[in-house]
């Protein structure tokens, strides 16, 4: 048994799982940027134009129920490596839908570049598998600081290469299956438990079903705040190429707008494990959820380049106080047989969430008004109801002292 109070083992993953972040991380802020532009090119409905987006995010809510369990029997490096060489596999076959101008073949790959960001997702819970208590959510905040990295290499990435060939972001696809190639690589470095299959004694132990995990008010309330967290930041970053453009700006100032945006969401990361230590989960969270609705308060103040990158900004800092916060609340609340199932179940929601609000993102802002500033209006007003479903739970739980300990 690993001696968790020497976090020597932890370090090296954490820095193994950064840099993975970093670099296969950067797929994402790409396809975020072109995802959108490109269904507006190749859908029949403009209404369906970040339908690439949204299988993306379909794709990684039906691969959590499945890679979570795999991991937990063949380890986190197995599940890793799966999820770059769907990323791979994804960018390829999107590339091709582009070359012959197919929007379902567009969306399948997007679909498999759902897998790797499933896989992607378990990076965080990975640096607490060998973390002791005390490091655990510093550990959280590193890993999603090699974001950091992520937002500078995507997006500048992403303008050397989308126009390199006749076909619009084909370059961008090719350049993301040499990511996640390259990036996979560094999953042969990680320390981390082979999985249930080399210990018995785990496996052997049942866990709390899913009904009973969901009754645990810490477990709910964590869940509720990152799907809320989650699904906003997409919402809103979903239709902000399309909003960009849309009013009279151009892709590079797009990418620009993603790539401040990325930052604020793992600049944070260096210091959010530290807040959480010192102040508590729950305040933490609150914040978040407070600057979510800033950011919201600031894209309908105006459409300004100015309000964009304002907006943007108090919307990455605020998914990762609240999205931290929320996979750090879970991390402490529950026994380690119930890793899986804690998991997984917790990202096919987030997930599934996030799929009906990248659904929601392009009707919202393509279809809703007459104008992008009428579409832009009801993105962000529609980040109101869930605001108050997550800042209600938070609070329903902090009432509760027995449980809010």
């Amino acid at each position: 048994m690993t001696d968790l109070t020497d976090d020597r083992r932890a370090k090296r993953n954490v820095t193994v799982l950064v840099l993975a972040q970093a670099i296969l991380g950067a797929q994402l802020p790409m396809i975020f940027v072109v995802g959108g532009l490109a269904g507006v090119q190749l859908a029949a409905n403009i209404c369906f134009a970040t339908l690439p987006i949204s299988m993306i995010i379909f794709g990684s809510m039906t691969t959590a129920p499945w890679i979570s369990p795999l991991m937990q029997r063949n380890g986190r490096r197995f599940g890793f490596m799966v999820g770059a060489i769907a990323g791979a596999l994804g960018a390829a076959i999107a590339a091709y839908g582009l070359y012959v101008g197919s929007f379902f073949i567009l969306l399948c790959g997007s679909y498999l570049t759902g897998v790797y960001m499933s896989a992607q997702g378990f990076y965080r819970f990975a640096a607490t598998d060998t973390a002791s208590e005390t490091f655990r959510p510093k550990a959280i905040s590193y890993v999603m600081a090699g974001g950091l990295l992520s937002a500078i290499i995507g997006p500048q990435l992403n303008k050397a290469v989308e126009d390199v060939s006749v076909v619009p972001f084909f370059g961008t696809y090719l350049a993301i299956i040499a990511l996640n190639l390259v990036g996979m690589l560094l999953f042969v470095f990680l320390d981390l438990p082979k999985g249930t299959r080399s210990e018995p004694q785990v496996a052997t132990v049942a866990g709390r079903s899913r009904m009973d995990l969901l009754r645990d008010p810490r477990i709910l309330v964590a869940m509720i705040c990152a799907m809320v967290s989650y699904s906003l930041m997409n919402l809103v970053m979903t239709s902000t190429p399309l909003a960009v453009v849309g009013c009279g700006f151009t892709t590079d100032n797009a990418n620009d707008i993603v790539s401040a945006h990325v930052l604020a969401m793992f600049a944070p990361s260096f210091f959010t494990g530290h807040l959480i230590a010192r102040f508590g989960v729950e305040k933490i969270m609150a914040a978040g959820l407070a600057i979510l609705a800033a950011a919201g308060v600031v894209g309908l103040a105006g459409v300004e380049i100015e309000n964009f990158y304002a907006a943007l900004i108090l919307l990455g800092i605020g998914w990762n106080f609240g999205f931290i916060g929320a996979t750090t609340m879970l991390a402490g609340a529950h026994r380690p047989e119930e890793r899986g199932a804690v998991q997984g179940l917790n990202d096919m929601l987030v997930f599934g969430m996030v799929t009906v609000a990248s659904l929601a993102s392009g009707g919202l802002m393509n279809c809703s008004g007459g104008t992008p500033v009428e579409g832009w209006t009801a993105v962000n007003i529609a980040m109101v109801p869930f605001l108050v479903l997550a800042g209600g739970s938070l609070i329903w739980l902090v009432r509760q002292p027995k449980l809010a300990v």
